[in-house]
């Protein structure tokens, strides 16, 4: 493999990341400040991606698309922490896990009534469709490159937002003693309410983007919250940092893995079995990952006891 295309493979691996801590920032924020799981998290991507491939296809503006995306998954995360989540904060867990998938069902049997059952694809925009020049003559999708700018400024703007405002104040407090800050006049209903919209807003901002990348289609959130939940696991439950940290991880370490492993394996055994082989060990390893950060530091590598 040359040195070209391990650098394309680590700033895919980069972009991938990037995708996921979209999603893992808001689904840490969600579980840090309200102690909630939410497998619905993932619908509100798909949400993001539908709404974001419908207003393209009608308006013709790839922009225009992004922000209805924020707009439509911000709407549907206040609606459903309104008129759902709210009831089960003082539930146990299997109580949230339950109600959570159900969600998943309502939106994927109305996004399939809405959209209906065959995929949906969003064009990248003519201005993105090229290729950059890198350092060291490197071509490289300026699409890609987007994503990566777009989630790193994203990330930039949540740690300005949580350490350097007063909301961010506010919801840090509300991670550590909920009853103290609710005792000091915050109305916390609605300081849960703007988080949930929040990370929904992230979830279908991460959808939106990947829509150019891959088919939009009913269910597509499912596999990206499994990995966002390992990255949450890995970087530390609350911690947008190690969100930041577990997702670049994970995004490079599948990336590098699916590339890297089969051509290793091709030394020692034929092609369609390193492949084959190669392919299997990949989609372990971001698991193995997981285990070994466990192991030495069970809360995350930034998360607390």
């Amino acid at each position: 493999m040359s040195v070209i295309l391990l650098i394309e493979q680590i700033l895919n691996g980069l972009q991938f990341g990037v995708m996921l801590f979209l999603m893992a920032a808001g689904l840490t924020l969600i579980f840090g400040v309200m102690g909630l799981i939410n497998l619905a998290h993932g619908s509100l991507y798909m949400v993001g991606a539908f709404v974001a491939a419908a207003v393209a296809a009608w308006s013709g503006s790839f922009l225009l698309a992004l922000a209805a995306s924020l707009v439509a998954a911000a709407m549907f995360g206040a609606l459903i922490e309104l008129t759902v989540i709210r009831r089960l904060y003082a539930r146990d867990h299997l109580d949230q896990v339950l109600a959570t998938f159900a969600l998943i069902l309502i939106f994927s049997e109305a996004t399939r009534w809405v959209f209906g059952s065959f995929p949906l694809f969003l064009d990248t925009p003519a201005w993105l469709s090229g290729t950059v020049i890198l350092p060291f003559g490197i071509q490289y999708s300026a699409y890609r490159l987007a994503i990566i700018i777009v989630g790193l400024v994203v990330a930039l703007g949540l740690f300005l937002l949580i350490t350097r405002t007063r909301v961010g104040m506010r919801i840090r407090a509300g991670d550590s003693d909920r009853e103290m800050i609710a005792a000091l006049g915050v109305d916390i209903s609605v300081l849960y309410t703007l988080v949930f919209a929040l990370g929904a807003a992230l979830a279908g901002l991460s959808g939106a983007l990947v829509g150019a990348i891959q088919s939009v289609e009913v269910g597509m959130g499912e596999p990206v919250l499994i990995l966002a939940f390992v990255v949450i696991v890995i970087g530390g439950i609350g911690s947008i940092k190690g969100a930041l940290l577990g997702a670049i991880l994970v995004g490079l370490t599948d990336t590098l893995g699916r590339t890297l492993l089969p051509v290793l394996l091709s030394t020692v055994m034929d092609a369609s079995a390193a492949t084959a082989v190669g392919s299997a060990l990949a989609s372990m390893l971001i698991y193995i990952l997981m285990a070994g950060v466990l192991l030495f530091k069970p809360t995350g590598l930034f998360g607390t006891a």
